[in-house]
């Protein structure tokens, strides 16, 4: 195989560097407001914002980074629908757990008697 064919196989995407400052511009902005959720109190509602910002952190860092964004749609669909799943999985075994804090923290009490 001469170095010719062997360069028509290769697949690399140049991505321009405006997208790439974009897209950690975007990265570093979520990663702030996953900060400055923490500092409103929304109960339940935080996990959830958490989690979401997440699944959008994790889906420019997949779609861009990783160059699923200029690879086969299905497998963008894929990636995003999988990190949705874990984000439900996780989000709903932590409300579950929180259910159960207030038995977790309150400290046993034992009738000692003098």
């Amino acid at each position: 195989m001469s170095d010719s064919e062997q360069h028509d196989h290769a697949h690399s995407h140049a991505v321009p560097l405006h997208i790439l400052m974009g897209v950690i511009l975007a990265l570093l902005v979520l990663t702030f407001l996953t900060v400055a959720a923490t500092w409103i109190d929304l109960d339940e509602w935080n996990i959830w914002i958490a989690l979401g910002i997440a699944l959008v952190k994790a889906a420019f860092v997949g779609l861009y980074f990783m160059h699923l964004r200029w690879d086969n749609l299905y497998h963008g669909i894929v990636l995003v629908c999988a990190l949705l799943f874990v984000v439900l999985f996780i989000g709903i075994a932590l409300m579950d757990s929180v259910e159960y804090q207030p038995d977790v923290t309150r400290s046993p009490t034992r009738n000692v008697s003098p």
